[in-house]
């Protein structure tokens, strides 16, 4: 069982895991062993994710699915498979938290009484800048 947070529990029935061998350094252990992890998720129709969460990772992370709606993450971090594993574990905690509260609407608010005055004085200025350029008339 995949913690987390208090609302989203996922069973390890729901994930599938492929293994294969990782590139990178590692000598002749690389040529042998099936170390890097591909963890295969349908986030799509999951039941443990509740409803709003899904669609922000849905709308969030696009990239990360494939066209029938399966989530991939792969980790070939370390050098064993577990370690692997569990990396892939936590990358999806991580994708999930970003999205597993809703972000706060944003209220729009007019400028601040200060702002206004330094607009305007920053208005004067520059008018009367651009005022002292110009030539005399003869009234003046």
């Amino acid at each position: 069982m995949l913690e987390v947070n208090e609302q989203i529990q996922i069973p390890d029935s729901e994930f599938t895991f492929a293994f294969s061998r990782s590139g990178g350094p590692g000598g002749q252990n690389v040529n042998k062993v099936c170390s890097k992890a591909l963890l295969t998720w349908d986030a799509t129709r999951s039941p443990s994710i509740p409803q709003d969460v899904r669609e922000r990772f849905l709308i969030r992370y696009p990239r990360r699915m494939n066209k029938d709606g399966m989530l991939l993450i792969t980790s070939q971090r370390y050098r064993d498979q577990s370690r692997n594993t569990q990396d892939c574990l936590n990358k999806l905690v991580e994708l999930l938290l970003s999205v597993a509260v809703a972000p706060t609407k944003r209220r729009a608010t007019g400028p601040s009484r200060g702002a206004k005055q330094r607009r305007l004085n920053d208005k004067h200025l520059r008018s009367d800048k651009k005022q002292s350029r110009r030539r005399p008339t003869p009234n003046d």
